[in-house]
């Protein structure tokens, strides 16, 4: 069998990713991979399960759900090692929602002594930040954290 086509057990997956047996077997159950079974009934999975599981330890750890992951992986080609351009295709959407959360993050930041725009209005310097509760206008919740304040503040 060429090396490019080479099935992996579960175990040596497992060795591969860095990941236990029951991880590898938790991922299989929410659908990241998807092994062959032998006429034992033996897992064999295909050497690029190792990429698509490091993707999805990489993607969790930059705090995507595994329905997200699931949904990307989703979008990969089936029996064969992904290529640049098919991860540089994955990335731009998850590039998308990190820049987004950088965003809420550095607005955050800058809010952080003061009010966050949480509408309570017992702060006398909320009448500086959000005089007439106008931040409620674009939704419940820290509205300030949640969309930029030029958003929030508009009439």
């Amino acid at each position: 069998m060429h090396r490019g086509n080479e099935l992996l057990t579960i175990g040596e997956l497992a060795a591969r990713t860095g990941l236990s047996v029951s991880a590898v077997r938790f991922y299989e159950a929410k659908g990241l991979v998807q092994p062959h079974r032998t006429q034992g009934n033996q897992r064999r999975f295909l050497r690029s399960d190792i990429r698509r599981l490091s993707f999805a330890l990489i993607a969790q750890q930059l705090g995507f759900t595994l329905p997200q992951i699931a949904t990307e992986l989703g979008k990969l080609p089936e029996g064969r090692t992904p290529s640049a351009a098919d991860w540089k295709r994955i990335s731009a959407g998850f590039r998308e929602v990190i820049e987004t959360r950088v965003a809420q993050l550095q607005r955050m930041l800058e809010d952080l002594d003061g009010c966050i725009g949480c509408g309570c209005l017992s702060l006398k310097k909320c009448a500086l930040y959000n005089p007439d509760d106008r931040a409620a206008r674009s939704g419940t919740g820290a509205r300030f954290i949640l969309v930029s304040r030029a958003v929030a503040m508009a009439d």
